[in-house]
């Protein structure tokens, strides 16, 4: 969530921020007037309470002199106030919730470092890893690799489930294990500490991270409860603090996790329907670093290269984009996304996001420490970042190591994992 202050003393900022998110939906004259109205409501409160309590004094004093008209007077007139407060206090509460409903929907203001654009197409390449694989047979797509492979089932996936899910099975579960695995490991000697969390989370949660209100259809939600299945373990670990003012000693605090996330995909229909790019129920691991303001964007450099480091360790080449303006998340002030390359795309496909929210989920959390330099208590700055999408780096595994025989070589790295060096 932004900060008020923003809308009262740079409106400007906040109109060019949304033309450049290309956000047409916030009407900001209304929310500058409801901010307006509030302040002034709450004005006129304080003044009718500071009378009030003044008329309070001078009935206690009309009581010690024995001045029984003037004291009824003076309560005739407390009583009027204390009517005209009830009312106002309503309106207040009124205004709030409608500037409040107004402010969840509003996206992070974009850091300056952030390119203007309008979608994917405005998006800038700043780093490109490895060598493209050159095969000497046509290759084959990680979903027929599956299937031949006998790795997973996509047919009583869907029986079972239905679309858009996957199961997997035999070396292909034991690879997804190992995946997991071995991402959490590399995240652990990089100082995050390994977290299990649960799968379910409260409308609470969604709200701190900013999944709700805004994106409720994305969400399964679990009927006649207050929970919902978890679209990203970013919900958990970031919430994990939420409400609670931290020690400045703490920082960085660096957490990760890898779960299953859960994502009704709406708006998706007839992308990626083949293989396991893009399903309701996915395996992912993540990293979330909580930052003091000052060294965020240091963070966020280091935890992009973090994820960066897992596919170099397993020889799989990608490319690094910054996200501009109109294709960043809502949360986030400036986002690097990683793109792993696919043999059966001819190019590249995002398997990590890393974003810095600055103070945005914060606020919406309730996430401070006490500042040492000016002994108040300030919103510390959050960050997240996949480390990796799993199911896209099984797919990436397989299509980059495949012989023409089929088969499958397992990298180096994750032989240990595995137990085996080749699938077939």
């Amino acid at each position: 969530m932004i900060n008020k202050n923003i809308i009262r003393n740079n409106i400007e900022l906040l109109k060019k921020a949304l033309k450049n998110r290309n956000n047409k939906t916030i009407d900001v004259d209304l929310l500058k007037d409801l901010d307006n109205k509030l302040a002034n409501v709450s004005l006129e409160i304080e003044s009718l309470n500071r009378l009030r309590n003044e008329l309070a004094q001078k009935a206690n004093a009309a009581i010690k002199n024995k001045d029984e008209a003037l004291f009824l007077n003076l309560k005739k007139e407390g009583e009027t106030i204390k009517n005209k407060l009830e009312l106002l206090k309503a309106d207040a509460d009124k205004l709030e919730q409608k500037l409040q409903a107004m402010l969840y929907e509003i996206p992070n203001i974009p850091h300056a470092s952030v390119p203007v654009g309008v979608d994917e197409n405005d998006n800038v390449e700043v780093k490109r890893w490895g060598q493209i694989p050159k095969f000497d047979f046509a290759p084959i797509p990680h979903w027929d690799l599956i299937t031949n492979l006998k790795l997973g089932d996509f047919e009583r996936a869907t029986k079972v489930s239905g679309s858009r899910f996957f199961i997997y099975k035999g070396l292909g579960n034991k690879l997804i294990r190992a995946l997991q695995a071995f991402t959490l490991d590399h995240h652990e000697k990089s100082g995050y500490i390994e977290f299990g969390m649960p799968v379910i989370v409260n409308e609470k949660s969604l709200i701190g991270t900013g999944q709700l209100p805004k994106f409720k259809e994305d969400l399964f939600k679990i009927e006649n409860t207050n929970y919902y299945l978890s679209p990203t373990l970013e919900v958990q670990l970031t919430n994990y603090y939420a409400q609670e003012l931290l020690d400045e000693a703490m920082f960085p605090i660096k957490i990760a996790a890898s779960s299953l996330n859960f994502r009704s995909e709406a708006g998706s229909a007839g992308k990626d329907t083949r293989g396991i790019i893009r399903q309701h129920q996915f395996y992912k691991t993540e990293m979330v670093n909580l930052a003091l303001p000052e060294n965020s964007y240091e963070a966020l450099e280091l935890m992009t290269t973090n994820a960066e480091m897992i596919l170099e360790a397993l020889n799989l080449p990608y490319r690094r984009i910054v996200l501009c303006t109109g294709d960043m998340g809502f949360g986030a002030a400036k986002t690097y996304d990683i793109e792993v390359y696919l043999p059966s795309y001819n190019g590249y496909k995002e398997i990590s996001s890393c974003s810095n929210c600055e103070d945005f989920q914060a606020r919406r959390a309730m996430i401070r420490y006490k500042n040492s330099k000016t002994n108040k208590n300030e919103l510390v700055h959050t960050l997240n970042g996949s480390g990796l999408a799993i199911d896209r780096l099984f797919a990436a595994v397989i299509e980059n190591y495949q012989n023409q025989d089929g088969s499958i070589n397992v990298p180096t790295a994750l032989q240990k994992y595995m137990g085996v060096a080749v699938i077939k």
